[in-house]
C-alpha cells in the first residue's frame, strides 16, 4: 500500500513536468501596452466674408441711410456681414474682407487696394481714382445729350405754352449738345409746338453765358429769360447753376430743372436729373463678389427731388418711361 502511494505521487509529478515542458525556455507572457492615441488636427475656421461701407461722417442722414441699406441688403443677400465707417485704414483691413465701397473723400484707396490685393474696392465719385487691378470706380455719365433730351421733354410737358429756356456756358461743346437736345426733346413731346399766343420768337430760348462772367451777374441773364422771352421754365446747365442763381429764380415764380440736388431745394425746382449711384452699386455688386475688379461702373441716370406739385405722379410716369427708352437707345436724342 505504501509503495503504490510512492509510485501515484511519481506519476502525478511527471504529468505536472510534462504539462510545463511546452513552453520553450526563455519566453514570457508579453505584457499589456496602451495603444498611442492620435490628437486631432483643429481646421481653421474661415472667417466670414466682409463688406465695408465707408462714408463721410457729414453725409446728410437721408442720403447715408440710403446708401446703408442698399449695401446691407446686398451682403445680407450675399451671406455677408456689414460695417459702417466713417474712416478706413490698414489698420482696419482684417480676415475675411472681401469688399469695400467708399464715398469721398479719398481714404488713400491706392495705398489700401495694394495691402488688400484679395479686398475688391469701390470707389465712388472721387476724384483722382482710376480703375485698376482691384480697384473699381464708377464713371463719369452725365451723358449731356440725354439729360438734356430729357429736361426739354419735361419742361414742356409742364410749361404752358412751352415757354421754356436754358442758360449755359459759352464755347462748351458738350452744352451746345445739350441744348440741341433740350430743343429736340421738346419737339418729341409737342411736335410744332404751337403757342396759344402769339409771341415773336419761337422757344427753347437760350443765354449763353461767358466763362469770365462773374457769377454775381449771372441773375441778370436770367431775368433777360423770364422777362425779356417769357420764359417759365429753365434748364440749367450745372456749370451754371450755382447756389445764388437758383435761390434768385426760386423767387420769380419760374420753374427749374437741373442736374445737381440744391442743398436747400428753393420753390420751383421741378426735379433733378443726375446719375443713380444706388444703381450702379447694386449693377456693380455680383463683379465685386465675384473678385472682379478694375473696372468702370456705369450709373444709369435717375430723377431725384422731384416736387409733385409741378411733376405730378402721372407725368413723372411718364417721363421716366421716356428716360427708360433713352439709355435703352429706343428714342434718338438727335445728337
Amino acid at each position: 500500500m505504501h509503495q503504490r502511494l510512492i509510485i501515484l505521487f511519481v506519476v502525478i509529478a511527471v504529468l505536472l513536468g510534462a504539462c510545463g515542458g511546452n513552453e520553450p525556455a526563455g519566453t514570457s507572457t508579453p505584457v499589456p501596452t496602451d495603444t498611442p492615441i492620435v490628437q486631432p488636427t483643429l481646421t481653421p475656421v474661415p472667417a466670414t466674408p466682409l463688406a465695408i461701407l465707408v462714408l463721410p461722417a457729414n453725409l446728410d442722414p437721408e442720403t447715408s441711410n440710403l446708401y446703408q441699406k442698399t449695401v446691407y441688403d446686398l451682403a445680407q443677400a450675399s451671406g455677408m456681414r456689414f460695417q459702417v465707417r466713417n474712416a478706413f485704414t490698414t489698420a482696419d483691413l482684417e480676415p475675411g474682407l472681401q469688399v469695400v465701397i467708399v464715398l469721398p473723400p479719398d481714404p488713400g484707396i491706392a495705398a489700401l487696394a495694394a495691402a488688400a490685393p484679395q479686398v475688391q474696392f469701390l470707389a465712388i465719385n472721387i476724384p483722382g481714382v482710376a480703375p485698376g487691378g482691384n480697384i473699381s470706380v464708377l464713371g463719369n455719365n452725365t451723358q449731356p445729350d440725354i439729360v438734356g433730351f430729357l429736361a426739354g421733354y419735361t419742361a414742356s410737358l409742364i410749361t404752358d405754352d412751352y415757354r421754356i429756356g436754358m442758360l449755359l456756358p459759352k464755347d462748351n461743346p458738350d452744352a451746345v449738345r445739350a441744348l440741341n437736345a433740350y430743343a429736340t426733346g421738346m419737339k418729341f413731346n409737342c411736335g410744332i409746338c404751337r403757342p396759344f399766343y402769339y409771341l415773336p420768337w419761337s422757344f427753347p430760348q437760350y443765354l449763353e453765358i461767358g466763362t469770365d462772367e462773374d457769377p454775381a451777374n449771372y441773375d441778370a441773364y436770367a431775368d433777360i429769360l423770364i422777362l425779356q422771352y417769357k420764359v417759365r421754365t429753365i434748364y440749367l446747365y450745372p456749370d451754371i447753376a450755382t447756389p445764388d442763381l437758383i435761390n434768385y429764380i426760386g423767387i420769380t415764380g419760374v420753374s427749374m430743372i437741373g442736374t445737381v440736388s440744391p442743398v436747400q431745394r428753393p420753390a420751383g425746382w421741378v426735379m433733378t436729373i443726375q446719375p443713380d449711384v444706388i444703381k450702379a452699386i447694386q449693377n456693380a455688386w455680383p463683379g465685386l463678389v465675384s473678385g472682379q475688379g478694375g473696372i468702370t461702373v456705369q450709373s444709369p441716370l435717375g430723377l431725384a427731388d422731384v416736387d409733385p406739385g409741378l411733376l405730378s405722379p402721372g407725368k413723372q410716369r411718364d417721363v421716366e418711361k421716356v428716360l427708360s427708352d433713352l439709355q435703352a437707345g429706343l428714342i434718338s436724342t438727335g445728337q
